[in-house]
C-alpha cells in the first residue's frame, strides 16, 4: 500500500508489558503521534487548531493486532486520510516492522472537528488532505 505519509520510530522498554511485548494500549499512542506528525508536515497544526477553538477528536478507532512488536523493535507508521462523511474523516495507518517490514497492526481512526459551539465540521485546512 502506498502512504501519504511515513514516520519511523523505536519501541521503548518502558511500553512493554510483563509477557516482553508491547503492551496494546501503546499502538494508540504511535497512531496519534503518527497522526500529529502527519497534520504537522502538511501544514495543519493541531496546537494552533484548538487555540482557535477547532478541537479534532476521535469518535471510533478500530484496531487489528497482527504481530507484537518488543523492546528495541524498529518500526515504520504509514499514515492515509480520507473524508468518510460531510463532517467525518478516516485516518487508515499500518505499523510496520522495519527488519522485515512484517505487518504488526492495521488501524483505522474515524474523527471530527469540532467548531467553537461543539458542532462537527471540517476545516478547511483538513479537507485539502482528503484522498479518495
Amino acid at each position: 500500500m502506498e502512504f501519504s505519509y511515513r514516520i519511523e520510530l523505536k519501541v521503548r522498554d518502558y511500553e512493554c508489558d510483563i509477557q516482553g511485548v508491547v503492551n496494546n494500549s501503546v499502538y494508540q499512542n504511535y497512531l496519534e503521534h503518527a497522526r500529529h506528525e502527519y497534520l504537522l508536515q502538511s501544514g495543519v497544526d493541531f496546537a494552533e487548531l484548538a487555540q482557535r477553538g477547532i478541537h479534532l477528536v476521535v469518535v471510533r478507532a478500530e484496531l487489528d493486532y497482527k504481530l507484537p512488536l518488543q523492546s528495541g523493535d524498529q518500526f515504520w507508521i504509514g499514515v492515509n486520510v480520507r473524508q468518510a462523511s460531510k463532517v467525518r474523516f478516516e485516518f487508515m495507518q499500518s505499523i510496520y516492522r522495519s527488519s522485515d517490514n512484517k505487518l504488526i497492526l492495521n488501524g483505522k481512526i474515524i474523527g471530527t472537528s469540532l467548531n467553537e459551539r461543539g458542532r462537527p465540521f471540517v476545516p478547511a485546512e483538513l479537507a485539502t488532505l482528503f484522498t479518495d
